[in-house]
């Protein structure tokens, strides 16, 4: 199987050269995406002979993956690993990636900082985010993931029709991984050992975390509105009606009307109810959505 590497880069003047030269061992066949970067990102990599593609502005990260997913469906080529372009993945783990696609175990593979907790590289706050994120992942997924913010995966050619991504920003992660279960795609995780220089990432980790967990919480109102919104109506409704009934025995025995308990019950009722409704809806407009594509 032929192997294509893409990386998104940003800024990136002082590593792109030395991570070309180590991926040229690997492979000629190399994508990196310019996402408007004010420095020598895209002429270094001209020089290189990679195939370079080059935004006229800063669109983001899932932007930059974009572009690359869509070049790549243009090539002959089998697989495509994303590797980014700050220094902080190895190469000698590229072939431990694509191995579980070339024996035709996984049609994804996530390089995961977290199965070999040895792992000390990582910055604590760091993996606090980044497992926190992974958990809201997994429950919009119904997977096991221990990384699903990790940028270093291998993608199976076959994949790229289903989870092209939407999303410009950090929850392109997160976005791919919600449409590769729903197309029951297999995504399997290897153990990699990552690094963090100093300065290495552009992103304040507030920012970016709030970002992702953002579009998590998008996608996943998207793919299972009734899980999302019809659950949390519920409860509201419950607890709504029971402060209703509440204030009505209190008012029955005392002829007392308690205001807090009476706004409580009626708020929370109108809310829960209101939430319920959108699920519905959304539910509906989702699958109708979804018959149309079938049927074109």
């Amino acid at each position: 199987m032929n192997t294509v590497i893409g990386i998104p880069a940003y800024n990136e003047e002082k590593n792109i050269a030395s991570i070309i030269i180590k991926l040229k061992k690997i492979t000629d066949k190399i994508i990196v995406c310019d996402d408007g970067s004010s420095d020598l990102t895209a002429e270094i990599a001209e020089k290189m002979g990679v195939i370079v593609i080059s935004h006229s502005r800063n669109r983001g990260y899932g932007a930059a993956i974009s572009s690359i997913f869509t070049k790549f469906i243009e090539t002959d080529d089998d697989i495509l690993v994303t590797f980014d372009a700050d220094g902080q993945h190895r190469i000698e783990d590229i072939n431990k990636i694509i191995l579980p696609i070339q024996e035709n175990k996984a049609d994804i593979v996530i390089g995961s900082r977290f199965l070999d907790e040895e792992n000390t590289e990582i910055p604590k706050y760091r993996k606090i985010g980044i497992k926190a994120i992974t958990n809201v992942t997994n429950v919009g997924t119904e997977t096991k993931l221990t990384d699903s913010q990790s940028g270093f995966r291998a993608y199976h050619k076959r994949v790229f029709p289903k989870i092209l991504p939407s999303d410009q920003g950090m929850g392109v992660s997160t976005e791919i991984l919600i449409k590769a279960t729903k197309n029951e795609y297999r995504i399997k995780e290897v153990s990699i050992i990552i690094l963090y220089p100093k300065g290495s990432s552009t992103h304040h980790p507030v920012s970016h975390g709030a970002s992702v967990i953002f579009s998590t919480m998008k996608f996943i109102s998207i793919e299972h509105p009734l899980k999302f919104y019809g659950i949390p109506g519920l409860v509201f409704f419950a607890i709504g009606l029971s402060f209703v009934i509440w204030s009505v025995q209190i008012f029955s025995d005392s002829g007392e009307v308690l205001t807090n308990v009476a706004l409580i019950g009626f708020g929370s009722t109108i809310f829960g109810t209101m939430l319920g409704m959108t699920a519905i809806m959304l539910y509906s407009l989702v699958n109708v959505v979804r018959e149309g594509k079938n049927a074109n």
